[in-house]
Parts: C-alpha cells; structure tokens; sequence
C-alpha cells in the first residue's frame, strides 16, 4: 500500500502549539473527494490540505473542514508552502497554487511566508439579532463580507469575553461569524475572533481568510494600507495584512510539529 506523505503545520505563529494547526497531504495522483474528506474528519483539525503538481509546474489545492470542502483557506495555505518547502518536496521557488479561489501565490520575505490573496470587502447591513444572541452581545455594527457576517464591538475586552452559543450561530447562513476591535496593544492594529460552527469548527484559533475581509474593514476605519492584525483565540496568532487594490498580501510564520504518512 503507498505511503502518503502527511505534515501538520502550526500557522501564524513561530513557535508551537500556538496559531493554527493544519494538516498539508501530498497527493501523487488524483484523489477521490469523498476519500479526502474522510480523511479531514479523521484529521480533526479546522483544515486539512492537498496538495498535487499540474503537469504546468504549478499546484493544485484543495481545502476541507472534518465537515466541508472550502472555498478558501489561508492558514492551510501557508501551512502548505511551509512544509513543501521545509521538507524538500518541491524547490524552493514562489508556488502558484489552483484553487477554487483562483490562482494563489506564496513566495518567501524574509521570516514570512506571503500569500496573495483576494479581498472580500465587507459591506454594512441592518443588526442581526439572532447573531447578537449567538455572540451574548447586545450591541454591534454589522457587516457582510462573501463568506462571514463580520460584528464590530466596542473595544478588544468585548471580543476576548465573548462567550458564543454555538447552537444559535450555527442557524446563520454565512461561512462564519468574525467579531473584530481596536487592539489595546500597540503591536497590533486590531484583534478577532472567528466562529464557524456553520462549516464544523465552533472556533478557528488564526483565520488567514477571515483577514481578506479585516484589512480592507480597518483600512477605511484606521487610514493605513499595512496593518497586523492579532486573532485572540486560546492559542493566538499574528497575521500581516497589506492592500493591493483588490488583493491582500497575508503575511505570517509557521512551525512544522508533525511529520508521518497515511497507510
């Protein structure tokens, strides 16, 4: 029986056990869909990737929850550029990676790992209650992004308190729930936190999409084209944000924990 090559990657972070882990697969050949989300529940992890060479020289790339396939993944992202590269499976060389997302780079500066990535500006609509309820909250702005209903409070205790019923956010239709403030802390610009019960994953601990709809959000609100953001899960993690018109470069680190093969 092949072995599968298999890592898991802690992403936005340099050290372990902190950010957000993925699982990466290397794919030699063409894989069964049902066979890879068998595989991501078994993985228990918010994503696990797959990763398979085009004959072109590029890469396909696929994402799924242990519940869903997704249409867009960052911290999986880089977690797979981190450990092709690290791991020797392909040289060390800007990726270009096929989505259903389109076309995504990843290329090295200095410590980060940069990937380009479309923005998904969120746009303002009426309170939701039932979000509010979700959240335990009584009062926020709301806004849409493609994927998440993004709820900005009043200050970075408000979104590190919040206490989610996961029951009543599951009912929402969007990907997710991203609840967002102005950081306290003078190295970040501002914090989150993201809620997906919807796609499986109750909390994402570092949510590299979510960022695609927050840098374009505090943008307008703060003035500055490049920010960092802090996503104030248990684990925490650090994502660099930077606007280039309808792109965002996501900027971040990333530590290999696991290396092993499926059988």
């Amino acid at each position: 029986m092949p072995r599968i090559p298999l890592w898991q990657v802690d992403a936005f972070t340099d050290r372990p056990f902190a950010g957000n882990p993925a699982a990466v697969v290397w794919l030699d050949a063409d894989a069964d869909p049902a066979w890879m989300q068998h595989v991501a529940a078994e993985m228990n992890l918010a994503e696990t990737a797959f990763v398979q060479k085009r004959p072109d020289g590029d890469y396909h790339l696929r994402w799924f929850t242990p519940a869903v396939e997704v249409d867009l993944c960052g911290h999986a992202t880089l977690a797979s550029a981190h450990a092709l590269w690290t791991s020797g499976t392909v040289p060390p060389d800007p990726l270009r990676f096929h989505t259903r997302s389109g076309v995504l780079t990843c290329a090295r500066n200095g410590d980060l790992i940069e990937l380009d990535f479309p923005a998904t500006p969120v746009v303002d609509v009426p309170t939701e209650t039932m979000v509010l309820e979700g959240l335990g909250v009584s009062i926020g702005q709301f806004g849409r992004s493609k994927f998440d209903v993004v709820v900005r409070l009043d200050s970075d205790a408000a979104v590190r308190a919040v206490r989610p019923d996961y029951n009543k956010l599951g009912a929402v239709k969007a990907r997710g729930v991203i609840v967002t403030a102005t950081s306290d802390d003078q190295k970040y610009d501002f914090v989150s936190r993201f809620f997906g019960p919807q796609v499986g994953i109750d909390e994402d601990p570092v949510t590299g999409s979510a960022h695609c709809a927050l840098a374009p959000y505090w943008s307008s609100k703060l003035g500055k084209k490049e920010m960092t953001g802090y996503q104030a899960s248990s684990r925490g993690g650090v994502v660099r944000v930077r606007l280039l018109g309808d792109r965002i470069i996501l900027g971040g680190q990333a530590v290999t924990v696991l290396e092993g093969a499926l059988v």
